[in-house]
């Protein structure tokens, strides 16, 4: 496999989205509560990566449903944001998004 050098410009096409990335994790955070789904996450970071104008490079991939992977507890990587999955203290989540 060979390596492809980015240019100078397609780096810059990344860096926006990159911050964006970031952003919407800062973001997310203090949201991340006891009472929340993860589903309600998942449309609160859909939301802010549209109003960024960037797509969420997860929603639509191979079928994915929705615009992170968030998987608390013994859900390993990739969990799919469900309505029915209620965050509860102590929880241990992880937020993917891309």
């Amino acid at each position: 496999m060979m390596i492809k050098l980015k240019s100078e410009s397609d780096i810059e096409a990344m860096r926006y989205p990159n911050r964006i990335v970031g952003e919407v994790l800062n973001y997310i955070k203090p949201y991340v509560v006891e009472g929340i789904s993860t589903y309600d996450l998942d449309r609160m970071i859909e939301e802010y990566f549209s109003k960024k104008g960037v797509l969420p490079a997860f929603k639509g991939y191979e079928g994915y449903p929705a615009a992170s992977c968030i998987s608390p507890n013994e859900i390993v990587v990739h969990g799919i944001p469900s309505k029915k999955i209620i965050l509860k203290k102590g929880d241990l989540v992880s937020i993917d998004v891309g």
